[in-house]
């Protein structure tokens, strides 16, 4: 009986999350065809600030709390897993599809090149309110190279009343819903786990990036699936650009933290590496199928025990 409460948050988590997805994205494809922002701008700013929404808050607590290996691990794993499991899966749950390469070259150079300034922050142990002000920052000049290669819509935005804050409202609140659902289904996967004898570092180091990264996935298969192809990549590249950057870097913004110099900077300098790969392997194929799909799984699962090593 003590399982009922954590099973029941995980199914109940998930299927909120999967329910809320299909709205979120009905309101982002609106918002396409009712302004002038391309697809792929849309998703690496608006849906991917909301789909990241646990690292952004994991990062403020855990900062907060002084916690300061838990918000870099959460936010480096998580960028890592957004280019690899999740980038990696969605061509077996969403479908094959075929790749921008001036779009993820971009996006691309701009995640390495922000988690390699991460790590230079990160060489003396600490991130001050400064640092984590240069990352916050970061991710603005970032998101504004991106945006410059994201493309301009060609055909004209409809008129200004058919509904453009309806549905705003309606993708702020269903991207809620996914972090929501997510959140909940984590503390139920977390508490099985405990009660299972798993130890505390390895849900907290390898669970909290999985499970902050479900908003992406849950997202991105539903857009594939509802043939919006640039939402989806758009949220799986710009959610791991603002892991490496706002997500790190708004916590010590307002707290200041210690950090493990040795275990950030080995992970910052192993996640560069391993996303510059994957955006070289899709860029390379230009279209991401089972194939490409599987050698991302393979980095993905190669990463962690190399890490630990």
């Amino acid at each position: 009986m003590d399982l009922a409460w954590p099973v029941g948050a995980m199914v109940a988590g998930f299927a909120v999350a999967v329910a809320a997805s299909r709205i979120a994205v009905d309101a982002a494809s609106t918002l396409v065809r009712r302004t002038r922002i391309p697809p792929f701008v849309l998703g690496i700013t608006l849906v991917a600030i909301g789909t990241d929404l646990p690292e952004i808050v994991n990062s403020v607590v855990a900062s907060a709390r002084g916690l300061g290996d838990i918000n870099v691990g959460d936010s480096i794993g998580s960028a890592v897993t957004q280019v690899t499991l999740v980038l990696g899966l969605l061509p077996f749950l969403g479908g094959a599809f075929v790749i921008t390469r001036k779009k993820v070259s971009a996006v691309g150079a701009a995640i390495v090149a922000a988690l390699l300034l991460g790590a230079l922050l990160m060489m003396d142990g600490r991130l001050s309110r400064l640092d984590g002000a240069v990352l916050v920052v970061a991710w603005v000049v970032t998101s504004l190279f991106v945006w410059r290669q994201g493309g301009t819509r060609t055909a004209d935005a409809v008129p200004a009343d058919t509904g453009r804050r309806h549905s705003f409202l309606e993708l702020v609140g269903g991207l809620a819903f996914i972090t929501g659902g997510v959140l909940l289904a984590m503390w139920g996967i977390i508490e099985l786990a405990d009660r299972a004898g798993t130890p505390a570092y390895i849900i907290s180091f390898f669970g909290a990036s999985l499970g902050t990264s479900l908003p992406e996935l849950v997202f991105d298969i539903t857009a594939l699936r509802r043939g919006q192809r640039d939402l989806a990549i758009g949220d799986v590249f710009g959610s791991s650009l603002v892991d490496a950057t706002l997500s790190i870097g708004i916590g010590p913004a307002l707290f200041p933290i210690a950090v493990t110099a040795d275990l950030a900077l080995r992970g910052s300098l192993m996640a560069a590496g391993v996303i510059g790969l994957v955006a070289l392997l899709i860029v390379a194929r230009r279209r991401h199928d089972w194939r490409s799909g599987i050698a991302v799984l393979v980095l993905y699962a190669a990463f962690y025990p190399a890490l630990l090593m």
